[in-house]
């Protein structure tokens, strides 16, 4: 595919490196002059040297023929504006780096959908939720967000009957805004059908609105977690996203960060977490932070060196489990031999994004990591003359084993019935066995 890269500083590179790897036709934009000719020396790509929001630049760069284009650059506004033109301009896919929270809020306004930009990436809040999904609760494997985060999932294990255990979920009065996506039974994972019914060991995943979700586990009855302690080291971007996470859970959650104007915001806007003005790497710190009671300690400081050195150090005075943000690959050999229990690096989640992006046709994103067992979550745009505009959902012929969990129309999410009928424009996320893909791609494809 041709990929256009803006932005040359590390993640801008660091991408280009994996996609080179996979053999795709790379294009960089840098407009600084001695960074642009070290690239350039250096990787088997083609750099243009200018602006990333100037059209000029853009079309020299060869805008007009890109498969997808990467907004990189180190300023949220830039990758924006950069990243809107490069789509009217001709490219296929646009994502932009952002790394202000305010332009992901759509409380405030649809950044997004007004420059028309099909992926907003935010290493910090990436990184974060990859981070949440190994802070796992007693019958919690999974938390992930969909459709910009107005939708939730979760994956729950069903540690005991019920009165909904049994039944037919066709025959069980879910809320409307709930879907059953998927159910994990004795190892194999498929997707949830009307005629399926819900035993004590199943493992399923519940998508919908977060309130819904919650009222459908309880008619599951599953047992709620014992409340476990996290301490988060750095209360940088992304210990503060995840934090936002945690603190509406089952968590009693601490920030540890040693600047004074931080902990000022952090306590400001983060309600139900306690935050401590105090140096995670030193040892004193840490035994007054009561560390030796904490389930689970979270080091995510701008520094590799300091992450792993805290971990080691709250391991040893008895935290259960230590969680490190590691950037550089060659530290990952030595992670496991100094007893942390995992390391989480934002390079690898940044590139399994990417990849998710690197689709033609209706395929805007696709994540063949989350549920497993085969099983793969879309996000495709419903275009004009497409199948699945002929009729309702019951009407139009969908591939087996395929479920449209949530429809996104001009902002607004909506999880369809039966009845619902797609328009173009709308975007779908759609879980599906990855065997049935090419079918589904069919009825999503102008004519």
């Amino acid at each position: 595919m041709r990929v256009l890269i803006l932005g040359g500083g590390t993640v801008g590179t660091s991408v280009a490196e994996v996609l080179c790897q996979q053999r795709h036709s790379v294009t960089l934009v840098e407009r600084n002059e001695e960074i642009a000719g070290r690239i350039d020396a250096e990787m088997d790509i083609t750099v243009v040297t200018g602006a990333a929001s100037q059209s000029s630049t853009l079309f020299q760069a060869g805008v007009t023929s890109a498969d997808v284009c990467f907004a990189l650059t180190g300023n949220d506004e830039c990758n924006m504006v950069a990243a809107s033109l490069a789509k009217a301009m001709g490219a296929s896919r646009v994502a932009a780096r952002v790394y202000s929270k305010i332009f992901r809020d759509l409380s405030t306004f649809d950044y997004q959908n007004h420059f028309k930009i099909d992926r907003f990436l935010s290493i910090e809040h990436l990184t974060a939720m990859e981070m949440s999904r190994c802070v796992r609760e007693t019958g919690t494997m999974v938390i992930e967000y969909f459709a910009r985060g107005q939708l939730e999932m979760q994956d729950v294990i069903i540690s005991r009957g019920s009165s909904a255990t049994g039944k037919k979920l066709a025959d069980l009065k879910f809320p409307s805004e709930v879907r059953i996506g998927s159910i994990n039974r004795d190892g194999n994972t498929r997707i949830a059908t009307a005629n399926d019914q819900i035993e004590v060991g199943d493992r399923i995943s519940i998508l919908g609105d977060r309130s819904a979700v919650e009222e459908v586990k309880k008619l599951f009855n599953t047992q709620p977690a014992r409340k476990q302690c996290v301490i988060i080291a750095g209360g940088g971007e992304t210990g503060y996203h995840l934090a936002q996470v945690l603190e509406s859970r089952r968590y009693s959650v601490t920030i540890m960060d040693s600047s004074r104007d931080r902990c000022d915001y952090l306590a400001s806007h983060l309600q139900n977490v306690t935050i401590l003005r105090s140096n995670a790497l030193r040892r004193r710190d840490l035994e007054e932070g009561r560390i030796s009671e904490v389930d689970i300690f979270v080091s995510c400081t701008g520094s590799d060196e300091d992450n792993i050195l805290s971990c080691v150090e709250a391991g040893e005075l008895g935290a259960k489990m230590t969680i490190a943000v590691v950037t550089r690959a060659d530290y990952g050999n030595i992670i496991s031999r100094l007893g942390i229990s995992k390391a989480v690096s934002p390079r690898k989640v940044m590139a399994q994004q990417v990849q998710g992006l690197m689709n033609a046709g209706p395929i805007i994103f696709r994540n063949p990591y989350l549920l497993g067992g085969g099983i793969e979550v879309l996000e495709l745009e419903v275009r004009q003359g497409s199948p699945v505009t002929r009729g309702t959902l019951r009407e139009i012929s969908l591939p087996a084993h395929a479920l449209i969990a949530a429809v996104i129309r001009e902002g607004f999410v909506h999880v369809p019935g039966a009845n619902h009928t797609l328009y173009p424009g709308d975007t779908v996320i759609v879980l599906i066995q990855a065997g049935f893909i090419p079918e589904l791609i069919k009825v999503f494809e102008a004519d």
